[in-house]
C-alpha cells in the first residue's frame, strides 16, 4: 500500500522590504512520504522570497516534468521555475529551456562543493540561473517551524530573512552562489 502525502497548511504574513510586499497567504503544502520537514519548509521560504498570486507549488519531488513550484503566466509560459536541491546539468538545462528565469535553493553543506565544480564549467551557458544556498544549520532551524497548522510571521531584507511563529523566531542568512 502506498503512503499519501501529509497535509500542511500554513497562513504565512509576509513582509517583502526588498520589493516593498506586504501580503497574506494561505498555503497548503502536500509532503510527500519522502519529503522531510527541512526541504518542506524550504519550499515554504522559497514561496515567501518570490512570493506572487501566480506562484504555485507543483507535483514537485514526485515528478521529474514539473519544479517544486512555478509562476506560469496568462498564457501557460513558465516565467519562474524553482527547484530545491542539487540538479544535475540536465535537469538544469530542462528548466533553463522551458523558464524564463530559474532559482535553485541547494541545501546540503558537505556536498555543495563538489556539485558547484561539476558545474562551473558549463553555469555560464545558463544565464537566467540563480543559485542560492541556505546552510545545513539554518535549514535545521527552520524545520522546527513546521506544524500542521503553522500561523508565519516572514521578513526580508536584503539577503536576511526572519521567520517564526508567536513562539520562536529564526533569522536565515541566504548565501547567493551564483
Amino acid at each position: 500500500m502506498a503512503l499519501s502525502s501529509t497535509i500542511f497548511k500554513a497562513q504565512l504574513d509576509l513582509s517583502d522590504l526588498n520589493r516593498n510586499l506586504y501580503q497574506s497567504y494561505k498555503l497548503t503544502l502536500a509532503r510527500h512520504p519522502s519529503e522531510n520537514d527541512q526541504r518542506m519548509m524550504l519550499r515554504l521560504l522559497a514561496f515567501a522570497l518570490y512570493a506572487d498570486e501566480a506562484l504555485a507549488f507543483t507535483k514537485g519531488i514526485s515528478t521529474t516534468e514539473e519544479p517544486d513550484l512555478w509562476l506560469k503566466n496568462d498564457s501557460g509560459d513558465i516565467e519562474l521555475w524553482i527547484e530545491l536541491g542539487q540538479p544535475d546539468e540536465k535537469r538544469i538545462r530542462q528548466a533553463h529551456s522551458r523558464a524564463r528565469q530559474v532559482v535553485i535553493f541547494s541545501y546540503g553543506d558537505r556536498s555543495l562543493i563538489g556539485w558547484r565544480q561539476q558545474l562551473d564549467a558549463s553555469i555560464k551557458r545558463f544565464p537566467s540561473l540563480k543559485i542560492v544556498h541556505l546552510s545545513d544549520e539554518d535549514l535545521q532551524q527552520l524545520a522546527r517551524l513546521a506544524e500542521k497548522n503553522m500561523q508565519l510571521h516572514c521578513s526580508i531584507q536584503d539577503d536576511e530573512v526572519f521567520i517564526g511563529n508567536d513562539a520562536q523566531m529564526v533569522q536565515l542568512k541566504l548565501q547567493a552562489i551564483s
